[in-house]
C-alpha cells in the first residue's frame, strides 16, 4: 500500500476493530463464516486458501492488512502460478481471497477500509469441455462388481446411484434410509450446499441394485451407504471404491464422484432434460453455475441443429 490516504485506511482505525494484523482478521473471517452456518467443506477450503496467502505475505515480510495493496495479490497469484497452480486453482484462491476483503471492507466500513481485490482482475480460467465419465466406462465398472458379496452389491448400487441422481459426493454419503422412499425413487438432500434441501430422485434399475444391496446387509446402521464393518460410508471409502473399481474394469484414470455428477448432468442434457429442472435436480443457484457442467462438443451442435432446424421441420411440414 503506497499510503494510508490512498486506501481510505489508518492503523489506527483498523486497531480499534482489533483486525489490525492480517492473520488475526483471517481468523476472525473464519469464525463469522462458521457462524454463519456454512458447509464444513466450505470453511476448509476459506482455511486453506487462506493460509496460503498468509505464507506467501510472511515470505514478503507483510503482516499488518494496511501493507496488502493490489500489486501485493497480482504478485501472489503469479507466486501460486509459479508453484504449479492451474488457472482453475488460481482462480479458487482469488474468490476465498476477495469473500475474505469483501467482508473485512463490510466489517469496518468503506469508509475506513476498501478492498484492494476490487482493483485486481480475477485469472482467466479457459472454457474446457469437461464430460466427466463416460457411460461405457460406468458399465464397465457396473460389470467389475460381479458376485453377490456385500461389496459387490453395494459397489454397483453406488455406481447407479451416483450417475442416476447427481448428487456431490457429501451429499450421497449423508443420506439415511429414513431419507429414501423406494416408491417413487425420491431422496431427500437434507443438508446440500449452502444448508439447503432439495430432492433428487432415482430410476427403477438404480432402485433394483440398492434393494439388492440392502438385502445383503446386517447392520441397523440409519445410513444408506456403510462400509463392511457396518459403519457410514466415508470420503476415503467412496474414493477407494471409486479406485478399486476403475483398476479391475482396465480404466488407467480412476473417475471422482464429482466426474459422476458431470457425467449425470450432461447426459441429462443430451436426453432432453430443460436446464431449470436440471439446475433444481443439481441444487445450483442459477445458471451460471451449471454452465460448468454443460460444455457441449462439436457432436453435441451438429444433433441440436439437426434436431431443431428450422428449415429441416419446415421441409417436414411441407
Amino acid at each position: 500500500m503506497s499510503s494510508s490516504k490512498t486506501r481510505h485506511i489508518t492503523r489506527t482505525h483498523v486497531f480499534t476493530f482489533g483486525l489490525d494484523h492480517l492473520s488475526t482478521a483471517i481468523e476472525a473471517f473464519i469464525i463469522d463464516r462458521q457462524s454463519s452456518g456454512l458447509s464444513s467443506n466450505t470453511i476448509q477450503f476459506y482455511r486453506n486458501c487462506l493460509r496460503r496467502f498468509i505464507e506467501f505475505c510472511d515470505s514478503q515480510a507483510i503482516t499488518q492488512i494496511d501493507q496488502v495493496a493490489p500489486d501485493t495479490i497480482r504478485a501472489y497469484l503469479l507466486w501460486l502460478e509459479q508453484n504449479g497452480h492451474n488457472p482453475s486453482g488460481r482462480h479458487a484462491h482469488y474468490r476465498s481471497l476477495r469473500a475474505f476483503m469483501f467482508w473485512l471492507e463490510t466489517e469496518l466500513g468503506e469508509d475506513t477500509y476498501r478492498a484492494p481485490i476490487r482493483k485486481v482482475k480475477p485469472p482467466k480460467v479457459p472454457k474446457e469441455i469437461i464430460e466427466g465419465v463416460s457411460l461405457d466406462d460406468v458399465q464397465r465398472m457396473i460389470d467389475a462388481c460381479k458376485g453377490n458379496r456385500f461389496t459387490d452389491l453395494r459397489d454397483k448400487a453406488l455406481l447407479f446411484f451416483l450417475l442416476d441422481a447427481g448428487t456431490r459426493a457429501s451429499e450421497a454419503l449423508a443420506v439415511d434410509l429414513a431419507d429414501v422412499d423406494f416408491a417413487t425413487g425420491g431422496v431427500l438432500i437434507r443438508k446440500g450446499k449452502g444448508n439447503k434441501s432439495r430432492m433428487v430422485y432415482f430410476g427403477k434399475n438404480t432402485r433394483r441394485a440398492i434393494t439388492a444391496y440392502l438385502k445383503n446387509r446386517e447392520d441397523d446402521h440409519p445410513a444408506l451407504w456403510v462400509n463392511e464393518k457396518g459403519e457410514r460410508l466415508t470420503r476415503f471409502g467412496l474414493d477407494k471404491v471409486l479406485r478399486v473399481r476403475a483398476k479391475e474394469a482396465g480404466i488407467t484414470n480412476p473417475p471422482s464422484a464429482h466426474d459422476f455428477r458431470r457425467a449425470f448432468a450432461l447426459n441429462m442434457l443430451r436426453s432432453g432434460c430443460d436446464v431449470f429442472t436440471l439446475q433444481r435436480l443439481m441444487g445450483h443457484s442459477d445458471l451460471t453455475v451449471l454452465r460448468r457442467y454443460l460444455a457441449q462438443n462439436e457432436n453435441d451442435l451438429q444433433q441440436a441443429h439437426q434436431r431443431f432446424s428450422p428449415v429441416e421441420n419446415l421441409a417436414k411440414k411441407g
